[in-house]
């Protein structure tokens, strides 16, 4: 359909730019009391407002299974309203048995593709971390690499997979200096540059022909009715 087929214009990857502070949400796939995911992720959040972001930190205690409880249900709203309200995303998860836990997959199966003509995810940035109380895998953060992908966010190229993690922080929950340290300052700060470059055309980047070509299909249909009339 000619008339979807946009030529890419650099002239709308620039504009007005936002001037509000860029808005982090932090997912934790963790409920134990002494959780080394959760703990990264405080690190994370630290690092975040110290590159001058916004963050919230959801709490996955008390969220239903998906499918086992109506949308309307506290925790799932609340978990829908901060996934509208981010710009960018930050998901932590153990490993265990070789896989991200149900925990972050819960939180994940319930923030819907979209909500009525509202994405909720869609042109996001998304950062990705895991722990492992083992050796270094890499298990869990290719498993929300695909569902980033999936939920049509941005997931920038750094990642960070802390092993043995029950050594890597104090007695005070602080991370201890290490390499490992250094890449989740890398991941923080590179999500960050991330969101400020594209949360102001995210809405560009993700306009696609199928859908365009979909939406001036249906219109045409529309009219084609009422001429009929």
């Amino acid at each position: 359909m000619p008339d979807a087929l946009e030529v890419p214009e650099h002239t709308k990857l620039s504009g007005p730019r936002s001037t509000h502070r860029p808005r982090i949400l932090l997912l934790c796939g963790s409920l134990r009391k002494v959780s080394y995911s959760r703990l990264l992720t405080l690190e994370a959040a630290r690092l975040l407002e110290h590159f001058g972001a916004e963050t919230r930190i959801y709490d996955p205690s008390g969220l239903p299974l998906p499918d086992d409880a109506p949308i309307d249900h506290p925790k799932v709203q609340e978990l829908r309203e901060l996934s509208l309200w981010s710009e960018g995303q930050v998901w932590t998860s153990p490993e265990r048995h070789g896989a991200m836990t149900g925990v972050m997959k819960s939180q994940i199966d319930w923030i819907p593709l979209a909500m009525g003509s509202i994405r909720p995810t869609q042109g996001r940035t998304l950062a990705v971390m895991q722990v492992s109380g083992g050796s270094q895998s890499f298990n869990a953060v290719n498993q929300m690499r695909v569902l980033g992908r999936w939920m049509r966010m941005i997931t920038i190229p750094n990642q960070s997979s802390v092993a043995k993690a029950y050594q890597e922080f104090d007695e005070h929950g602080r991370m201890k200096p290490s390499a490992y340290y250094d890449r989740v300052v890398d991941v923080m700060e590179e999500l960050v540059k991330f969101t400020l470059l594209t949360r102001d055309v995210s809405g560009y980047l993700t306009d696609r022909y199928s859908e365009r070509k979909e939406s001036a299909a249906e219109l045409e249909k529309r009219v084609n009715l009422k001429s009929a009339v």
